[in-house]
Order: C-alpha cells, then sequence, then structure tokens
C-alpha cells in the first residue's frame, strides 16, 4: 500500500530525524535510547492511526520505507512495528499509567531489553502483572529464559502469598517485606527429586542444587547451611535449612516437610527460630523469621495454628515439578529394554 500524502511525508522526514539523533546518543545508552525511540515511534502510530484514519496496510510501507532508510538496524521489519504498535497500547490503555510510564517507571521500564518486554506483553494480559515482571527483571537481572521460566510458574501469583503472622509479630515496614519475600507454593524444578523422596533426602539435592533453590526462594537470601547445629540446654538439634536475608537483615530458618502440614510442626520451628535467635543473633539484626515448607497445607488450619505465636513464621507448601515432561519421558526407553540391549550387545 502506497502512502503519497503530503502529511505522511512530512511525518515520515521528522521520523527519520529524529531516528538519526537517536543513533547518536545509543553510542552510550544502547537499550535506554532504543526503548523510548519505541514508545515514540509507537504513540504516534496510534495517534496518526486515530487523526488520519490510516488503516494497519500502512505499516508495511512505514517499515519498508525505515529499513531502507536504515538498513542497518533491525528493529524496523513489519512485525517489530506491529510489536512496537502493541507495545504502546498496551500500556497506555489508561492515560494516567502511560504518563506515570514515561515519569515514575522510565528508569526501570525503558532499562529491560526488548526481547524481555515483547514476552511480558505475549504472556501478561494484566496490566498490573506485567509491569510486577518489569520490575522483577529489572531487581534480578533476569535472562529472558528465566524471566520465561517465572511467568510459566505463575509467580505474579504466588508472591507474598504465604499463611503467615508477620503483621502480628513484627513492625510494619519489616512485616510487609517480609511477606513479600515468601511465595506459595514454591516450585522446586530439579531433575531427580521425586515426589516420595524423604525429608533428608530433598534437604541433601537441594543443597547440591542451590543455585536453582536460591533462584526460586528470591534476591536477597544467602545460603548459611543445611542441617546446621544447635546446641540447647546440652542436647543436639539440627535445623533442616538456615539463611540470612540481607535485605531483611535476619536470619531465616526453613524447615521442610515431606507431608502435609500439622499444628505441632509449627512448635519445633517456633523452637528452632528461638534458638538461632538466641545464639546467632547479633546486635543490627532483626527478629529471625520462620519458614515452614510442607508438602500440602489447609490454608485455615495454618492461620488457626499461627494466631497466637508470637514469633514471626509463614507456612507455604511445595510442588515439585519434573523438568522431563510426562510426553517425553514416554519416548524414552525403559529399564527392562536398557538391559535388554545391553544382552543383545554383549552376545555380538
Amino acid at each position: 500500500m502506497a502512502i503519497i500524502s503530503s502529511e505522511y511525508k512530512s511525518w515520515i522526514g521528522e521520523l527519520k530525524q529524529r531516528i538519526r539523533q537517536s543513533q547518536i546518543k545509543a553510542a552510550v545508552k544502547v537499550n535506554t535510547e532504543l526503548l523510548q525511540l519505541y514508545w515514540g515511534l509507537g504513540k504516534d502510530i496510534v495517534e496518526r492511526q486515530k487523526l488520519a484514519q490510516w488503516g494497519d496496510g500502512f505499516l508495511k510501507q512505514l517499515s519498508e520505507d525505515l529499513m531502507s532508510e536504515f538498513p542497518e538496524m533491525n528493529g524496523f521489519s513489519y512485525r517489530n512495528i506491529k510489536h512496537i504498535r502493541q507495545w504502546y497500547v498496551f500500556y497506555s490503555q489508561d492515560d494516567i499509567i502511560g504518563k506515570q510510564l514515561v515519569s515514575q517507571l522510565e528508569q526501570d521500564f525503558f532499562s529491560v531489553p526488548w526481547g524481555h518486554h515483547i514476552l511480558i506483553m505475549q504472556r501478561c494480559k494484566d496490566m498490573n502483572k506485567a509491569l510486577f515482571y518489569v520490575r522483577q527483571v529489572v531487581e534480578n537481572n533476569w535472562s529472558r529464559t528465566v524471566l520465561d521460566w517465572q511467568i510459566d510458574s505463575n509467580l505474579y501469583e504466588r508472591q507474598g502469598k504465604a499463611i503467615s503472622n508477620f503483621k502480628n509479630t513484627l513492625p510494619a515496614p519489616q512485616s510487609d517485606l517480609a511477606q513479600q519475600i515468601t511465595k506459595d507454593p514454591y516450585i522446586i524444578d530439579i531433575m531427580g527429586i521425586r515426589q516420595d523422596m524423604e525429608e533428608r533426602e530433598i534437604e541433601a539435592h537441594l543443597d547440591s542444587h542451590i543455585s536453582q533453590y536460591l533462584l526460586e526462594l528470591g534476591k536477597g537470601f544467602t545460603y548459611y547451611g543445611h542441617q546446621v547445629h544447635l546446641n540447647v540446654g546440652g542436647e543436639d538439634f539440627y535445623i533442616d535449612q538456615l539463611f540470612y536475608h540481607v535485605r531483611l537483615h535476619c536470619y531465616v530458618v526453613v524447615e521442610l516437610k515431606a507431608t502435609k502440614f500439622k499444628p505441632e510442626h509449627i512448635g519445633q520451628l517456633n523452637f528452632y527460630v528461638a534458638a538461632v535467635d538466641r545464639q546467632m543473633r547479633m546486635q543490627g539484626d532483626n527478629p529471625t523469621i520462620g519458614l515452614l515448607i510442607c508438602k500440602d497445607k489447609n490454608d485455615i488450619v495454618a492461620e488457626y495454628t499461627l494466631r497466637n505465636i508470637e514469633t514471626p513464621i509463614g507456612v507455604s507448601s511445595v510442588e515439585i515439578y519434573d523438568q522431563l515432561t510426562a510426553d517425553y519421558k514416554s519416548s524414552l526407553p525403559t529399564i527392562e529394554e536398557i538391559e535388554a540391549q545391553l544382552r543383545d550387545c554383549e552376545g555380538d
């Protein structure tokens, strides 16, 4: 579709000049300048389609003109031009939010790589959910693969959802931050973990895959160790896992239970938290937090159990994912088939 109106020619001339200026600035701030350019382009496209009643056919013409003028730039394909328009439309649904993006969120929003933005836009239909992942990418420096996994694991729906008594046991700023570091459920996606594993087996496996485990726990967790020894009254006790959270400035005691939540689990965790507070907490540290991760839980039972507990404790469930999908597993040979093939090889 050829567009020969003087209005289009004037606009495309101005646009080319803006792109040239952006190329100069891009040497210093590549991604930010590029995304600001895309934002302005998306805004122009939407406004001109509305005022001049240009149909989507003009996007192909625009793409051809820009690629011809800037052959060294890869962002002006017809497909990406459509992404740019969709991106602007998605985040400017509400004028107030659109203005916030250009002001309050500018530094974070425009620092996220374009490929990440496309993924977020394609996977998130709700703007608040999308902006949540934008902030998470900035805070955690996620690759696109990690971002894809976090969206797939429904992090937005899980973040801060543990049953806890933090509001009643911690001061306001600390209680809100403590709640936000929790998830429910926690997703463990590590090759080799089975649904029927005992607690000690799961601990050992997580310990050997600590980098993946820390990714699921979230930013701020520093690993101290597992089966951490405590001596109380001359008796020996061992904490499943101990962390220090650098943002909360406190120890976090994690107890793993391969069974459904029971009220008596809280008594054991409460004891461990008290012992860490007494023996390990230093001046400047905030109160130790307990986190109980169970195979399953009844939320009402957990809430009742925590009601009169003065120690800050959260209760979450866990889902164990096997990285091998069912379809892929079905294509693998069985143990019997492998043994038969080995026997055949030995016979040869």
